[in-house]
């Protein structure tokens, strides 16, 4: 058990570019949020415990958010990886392609073509969406909230999100591109990114722009993809792993500090300024998902963090995180507009009772149908991805011998050396080759 690997010797283990259950783990735990957050979240309280509860489960909107900062993680990774390989155009494209395109706009055919042939679907709520059906084939939903100035897409609402990152696959691919030569420039612009999508929070919400505008609008949501970026391109860097270990602590106790001072400002001092406080408040919890991301990777394999990471549930839930995000809001949203709670509560004596039961049947049809989606659906597009080849067939760079080197200088925890655990050797070999970074990208 006191193996201590050389470099050579550890560079030569088996290459971990497959499937690593530790990212599922991570998406697992954001759609977790969403689904508390959309199923409890969105219910009326009847009574100050459930008040509490409800105030607690819609801080499960940051779900979102953690994707976005494992979505900027894992694309840039690969990005990186690929940058010296032929047609790195069009195999991230395609990739990409594959396994976004068939779920996003094969759902948009059963809203826009399906659905109306349907009498019980039939209303002014589909009729609204058939009208204005454009914005969604465009990826355009963040947008026409924005404009509307309300969540007024309804079953297609949370296309918001899909719309930021394909967005962003639209324009980081080139970034990357323009600057893989230069690493270091890279993790500048991917940290000004960050700040400068802070600062267009804070002189949008100055200037009087809405907090939806600056909630789903893309320039100002470029901050948890950009941090995502930042942490893989400093993993890759010398030293960059040990930087990041050593910077944790320091970055988690700040940004937890400032948080908790925001917290106690705006609920026990005043209300005022809270177009200041809230994005910023935003920008600290994004802080703290980037180190949340970072602690998973770096987690000894026999760690209770990894353990949880690593368990069927939160990787059963990660490798269908995709479809669960698109189909569940259609459950969701019909629950909460008509209240159907309330009807339960009534059948069941409990209102409790009844969000709790009601949101684990809304969960578990939302799982049922994601689960047969990615199966029976989406896996005939996933299979074609292997003529469009990103990083597989590269070398190693220096990053993986970096990252070995520092896994050498650590002690051995439980019995076990560090440089053997799956997370810290998927941080050798890139972190991410495994996925394709977005909801879910198995």
């Amino acid at each position: 058990m006191s193996d201590v690997r050389t470099p050579e010797r550890a560079s030569a283990r088996p290459d971990l570019r497959g499937h690593l259950p530790v990212l599922d783990g991570v998406r697992g735990l954001a759609i977790l949020m969403v689904l508390v957050f959309h199923f409890v979240g969105n219910t009326l309280a009847t009574n100050w415990v459930e008040g509490a509860i409800i105030g607690v489960t819609n801080y499960g909107s940051y779900g979102v958010e953690l994707f976005f900062v494992l979505s900027g993680f894992l694309i840039t990774g690969i990005l990186y990886d690929a940058r010296n390989k032929p047609h790195y155009f069009r195999d991230f494209y395609m990739r990409r392609l594959l396994r976004i395109f068939p779920l996003y706009y094969g759902v948009l055919a059963l809203v826009f073509f399906v659905a109306p042939l349907i009498p019980l679907l039939r209303g002014p709520t589909l009729d609204y969406l058939v009208d204005r059906q454009a914005w969604a084939w465009l990826y355009a939903v963040n947008i026409y909230i924005a404009q509307a100035g309300d969540w007024s897409f309804s079953y297609l609402d949370h296309f918001w999100s899909l719309a930021i990152e394909e967005h962003f696959y639209l324009f980081w691919p080139l970034v990357v591109f323009l600057l893989a030569r230069r690493p270091r420039v890279l993790i500048a612009v991917s940290l000004a990114t960050a700040l400068g999508a802070l600062l267009a929070r804070l002189i949008g919400s100055l200037m009087g722009l809405g907090w939806l505008t600056t909630y789903v609008l893309t320039p100002f949501r470029l901050d948890g993809l950009a941090l995502g970026a930042f942490l893989t391109m400093m993993a890759r860097q010398p030293n960059g792993v040990e930087r990041l270990v050593r910077a944790l602590p320091w970055v988690v106790t700040i940004a937890g500090g400032l948080l908790a001072v925001s917290f106690v400002w705006t609920r026990l001092v005043s209300r005022h300024g809270l177009e200041l406080v809230l994005p910023v408040r935003a920008s600290l919890i994004l802080m703290l998902l980037a180190c949340l991301l970072v602690w998973v990777l770096i987690a000894p394999a026999q760690s209770v963090t990894s353990r949880v990471f690593r368990s069927r549930a939160l990787v059963f839930l990660g490798t269908y995180s995709y479809g669960l995000y698109v189909y569940h809001h259609f459950i969701s949203y019909y629950l909460s507009n008509n209240r159907t709670e309330l009807d339960l509560a009534r059948w069941l004596g409990s209102h409790g009772a009844a969000v709790v039961l009601q949101a684990t049947l809304g969960a578990s049809v939302s799982l049922a149908i994601a689960y047969l989606s990615y199966e029976l659906f989406e896996k005939r597009f996933l299979r074609l991805k292997r003529r469009f080849k990103t990083a597989e067939d590269l070398p190693p760079d220096s990053s993986r011998l970096a990252a070995v080197s520092f896994l050498e200088r650590r002690p051995p925890v439980q019995g076990t050396e560090l440089a053997t655990t799956p997370a810290f050797n998927a941080a050798a070999d890139g972190f991410n080759r495994s996925s394709d970074g977005h909801h879910n990208v198995n």
